[in-house]
């Protein structure tokens, strides 16, 4: 099984993009600076391709969440990615 990601990357609106080589388990999660879950944007099987994910800045309950440091976990399949990103209203 062949993982190729070109780009994982969360740009203003909040965008975060991948590309699959063939369809695979992907799950986004976006984690608080405490490490508390705040939102989970995917938990899906997705297919080969390029595709992008945008976080509206809330979180589970629809609220929007502070501007600050929050960090977001891409699971692909076994393969975990972990990235820090800055929230700015």
């Amino acid at each position: 099984m062949k993982l190729q990601i070109i780009q994982i990357h969360l740009i203003q609106p909040r965008q975060s993009f991948f590309d699959l080589a063939i369809g695979q388990n992907v799950k986004l999660e976006i984690f608080n600076n405490k490490g508390q879950k705040i939102k989970q944007l995917v938990n899906n099987r997705i297919s080969a391709g390029k595709h992008s994910v945008i976080w509206n800045g809330t979180d589970t309950g629809d609220k929007a969440v502070a501007s600050g440091i929050y960090f977001y976990r891409l699971t692909i399949s076994d393969k975990v990615f972990n990235r820090k990103m800055l929230l700015m209203k």
